[in-house]
């Protein structure tokens, strides 16, 4: 597959008032190949978010190169959508079918064919019927299918998932990941997938990147998912392969405190 995504040696650092700066990622170096499934997950503050941040536009890195097709990102674009934990970015004013088209409208699209292509991600999602109803009137889950149907209508070539079935309950949230990978097979979008679940990663990514801790953190190691879709939980090369991951970021843990304890 052609790469997509490119980052090379990114430095980053949160800048905190009067003092010196965080280091957040150092020589943070990953290829995403287009189409792809890319799963990133560590141990807890390795910044997986920031990374994600970064590829959005919504952050700068201090240094190193990050390009999309080859091209620097310099900011927010509309090839790059990103879909949060939280249900916040949805508009309580607006009706599912709106809060679906809204990116369209705003393109400047006639009404008819932004409600006709926002029905049709509904449908894709598993809300059909659900269009007139508002977001207080959903749950959580099927807000989250609105965010993802959302980001679909404005045909993105990547989408940039931060952990958003962090907040669901386990049922919901499986729902939802065998929806995310029913989706991906049907419009084989190139996905940047936030999580610190690690069967999650297995059942969604073509590839997992396992953060080093932080601060100043980067891939220890990427390994590639080569199980058959769809993915159980039941099989002994599913458990295997969550054992090898664990055991990665166990690792990382325990440097972490030993860290923490030696310079105590």
């Amino acid at each position: 597959m052609p790469e997509l995504i490119e980052a090379r040696g990114i430095q980053f650092s949160y800048q905190q008032y009067r003092s010196e700066n965080v280091p957040i990622l150092r020589d943070f170096s990953l290829t995403i190949h287009e189409g792809e499934c890319f799963c990133l997950l560590g141990p807890s503050g390795c910044g997986k978010t920031t990374a994600l941040r970064l590829v959005a536009g919504f952050q700068f890195p201090d240094s190193g190169s990050l390009t999309l097709e080859g091209r620097e990102i310099g900011g927010p674009g509309v090839e790059r959508a990103v879909v949060f934990q939280g249900d916040d970015s949805l508009f309580n004013w607006l009706d599912a079918i709106d809060n679906v088209a809204f990116g369209l409208r705003m393109r400047g699209v006639e009404k008819g064919e932004r409600e006709e292509s926002a029905r049709k991600f509904l449908r894709l999602v598993g809300l059909n019927g659900q269009d007139r109803k508002y977001p207080t009137e959903l749950s959580g889950g099927m807000k989250q299918r609105i965010q993802i149907a959302r980001v679909l209508a404005n045909d993105p070539k990547v989408l940039l998932m931060d952990e958003p079935f962090g907040a669901l309950d386990a049922q919901t949230r499986a729902e939802l990941q065998d929806e995310v990978v029913r989706i991906w097979m049907q419009t084989r979008k190139t996905i940047l997938f936030i999580t610190h679940d690690i069967g999650e990663a297995i059942l969604l990514g073509d590839r997992i990147g396992v953060m080093r801790r932080g601060p100043g953190s980067n891939i220890r190691e990427i390994i590639p998912v080569t199980l058959p879709r769809p993915r159980s939980r039941a099989t002994l090369e599913f458990g295997q392969l969550y054992e090898r991951i664990n055991r990665l970021i166990m690792e990382e843990v325990k440097l972490g405190r030993e860290a923490v304890h030696v310079g105590s």
